[in-house]
C-alpha cells in the first residue's frame, strides 16, 4: 500500500476490510455461471439508484404536473430519454436476476441449515423490492398507474380494521395527490433500505461462506480459492453478457414490458377494460384472483411469499443440492413451469379456462412447499456420497 491509503487504513481499516472480504475472501471452486445473478442483483439495484436519482431531479410529484413531467423528461432534458428507459427497464432487468438468484438458491439448497437466516434475509429482500417496483409504477400517473394503486391499495380493505390502513396510504379517501406524494418518498427512500438489508445479507453469507453446485461443505482450505481474481474475472465476463442483453433491450425495444395504457394520463372515470400489474407481479395477482374470496385471495396472495420463509424448515433432507435429489430435481423444474404459467394466467381475464388453471396452479405452488418437501424428506432416496465425505453425511 501507497503511504496515503496506509496512514488512512491504520486509522479507518476500510481498505483491509475490502481486501479481507472481497479479496482474499475464500470462495468454492466450483460455482457455476449461476453464481453471477447475486453480483447482478447488486449492480442492477446500484444502476437503479443512481438513474432514480437523476429522474427524481425533474420529476414533479403532483397529480396535475406527474405525467407531464416523466414526459418533459423524455423530450426536454438532455439524456433524460436514456435514463428513463434505463430506470424503467431495469426494475424488469431488476426481477428476472433476482428471480433468478432464488431459482439457483431453491436447486443447489442454499436455504438449508446453517444458511436458513440468509435466504429469510433474501426474502425481505423480495418484499421491499416488490413494494419499491408497486410504488414507482404509480409515479408516471398515467391510467394503469392510477388504477392499480387503487385496485392494490384496495386490498388491505379486506382485513379487520383495513378501511384505516386504506385511507393512511391514500391520504384521504381516494387515490389522489397526497397518495402520489406518499409513494413518492417511500419510493425515493426503499432503495436505500434495500441496501441497509443487503449488507445484513453479505455479513450473513460471509459468515459461512458460499454453497456449492455439490452442496458439500468446505473441509479443507485446498476446497476454496481467493475471490480475487478467480471470481471477479468470472463476475466481470457474467456483467459484460447482462449489460449486452441490458443495453438491446434500452435501445431496440424498450417499451417491451411496458402497458400502451400507462401512455395515457390517468383519468378517474375511465376504467382501463383489463387492469393488470407489471409482468413481475403476474404469477401472485393470479394467485389473488383465483380465490373467491376477497380476503382468502389477498392471504393467499401474501401466503406466497410467506411460505418462502418457512422453506428452509419444510425442507429436512440431508441431501442439500437437488443435482444428487432423484426426485426433487424433476420436481423443481415443475414448480418453474407452474410459476411461468401463473404469470401467463395473471395476464388474462380472470374467466373460463383461465380461472380454472389458475387455480390449479395456485394449488400446487403451495402443494409444492407444504405438501411435497415434507414427502420428499421423508421417501425420497438418500444418494450414497461418494468416498472422503462421510462427515458431510452425518451432518
Amino acid at each position: 500500500m501507497n503511504s496515503v491509503i496506509k496512514w488512512i487504513d491504520e486509522r479507518l481499516p476500510i481498505f483491509h476490510f475490502i481486501n479481507k472480504e472481497l479479496g482474499e475472501y475464500p470462495t468454492p471452486k466450483n460455482l457455476n455461471y449461476s453464481w453471477n445473478f447475486g453480483s447482478l442483483s447488486g449492480i442492477t439495484l446500484l444502476i437503479m439508484i443512481i438513474s432514480g436519482i437523476f429522474l427524481a431531479m425533474h420529476y414533479v410529484p403532483h397529480v396535475d404536473h406527474a405525467f407531464d413531467s416523466v414526459e418533459s423528461i423524455m423530450r426536454n432534458v438532455n439524456g433524460g430519454w436514456l435514463i428513463r428507459y434505463i430506470h424503467m427497464n431495469g426494475a424488469s432487468m431488476f426481477f428476472i436476476v433476482v428471480y433468478a438468484h432464488m431459482a439457483r438458491g431453491l436447486y443447489y439448497g442454499s436455504y438449508k441449515a446453517p444458511r436458513e437466516l440468509l435466504w429469510m434475509i433474501g426474502v425481505v429482500i423480495l418484499l421491499l423490492m416488490m413494494a419499491t417496483a408497486f410504488m414507482g409504477y404509480v409515479l408516471p400517473w398515467g391510467q394503469m398507474s392510477f388504477w392499480g394503486a387503487t385496485v392494490i391499495t384496495n386490498l388491505f380493505s379486506a382485513f379487520p380494521g383495513g378501511e384505516a390502513i386504506v385511507h393512511w396510504l391514500w391520504g384521504g379517501f381516494s387515490v389522489d395527490n397526497p397518495t402520489l406524494n406518499r409513494f413518492f418518498v417511500l419510493h425515493y427512500l426503499f432503495p436505500f433500505l434495500i441496501v441497509a438489508v443487503t449488507m445484513l445479507h453479505l455479513v450473513a453469507l460471509h459468515q459461512f461462506g458460499s454453497n456449492n453446485p455439490l452442496g458439500i461443505e468446505r473441509t479443507k482450505p485446498s476446497d476454496s480459492v481467493p475471490f480475487h481474481p478467480f471470481y471477479t474475472i468470472k463476475d466481470l465476463f457474467g456483467l459484460s453478457v447482462y449489460l449486452l442483453i441490458f443495453s438491446a433491450l434500452i435501445f431496440f425495444t424498450p417499451n417491451f414490458f411496458g402497458e400502451p395504457d400507462n401512455y395515457i394520463p390517468a383519468d378517474p372515470l375511465v376504467t382501463p377494460p383489463h387492469i393488470v400489474p407489471e409482468w413481475y407481479f403476474l404469477p401472485f395477482y393470479a394467485i389473488l384472483r383465483s380465490i373467491p374470496s376477497k380476503l382468502g385471495g389477498v392471504l393467499a396472495m401474501f401466503g406466497a411469499i410467506f411460505v418462502l420463509f418457512i422453506l428452509p424448515f419444510l425442507d429436512k433432507h440431508p441431501v442439500r443440492s437437488g443435482r444428487f435429489r432423484p426426485y426433487y430435481k424433476y420436481f423443481f423444474w415443475v414448480f418453474i413451469v407452474n410459476c411461468f404459467v401463473l404469470g401467463w394466467v395473471g395476464g388474462k381475464p380472470p374467466e373460463g379456462v383461465y380461472l380454472i388453471l389458475g387455480r390449479l396452479c395456485t394449488a400446487y405452488y403451495f402443494f409444492h412447499f407444504v405438501g411435497l418437501y415434507p414427502l420428499l424428506t421423508c421417501y425420497e432416496p438418500r444418494v450414497k456420497l461418494p468416498e472422503g465425505f462421510d462427515d458431510y453425511a452425518k451432518h
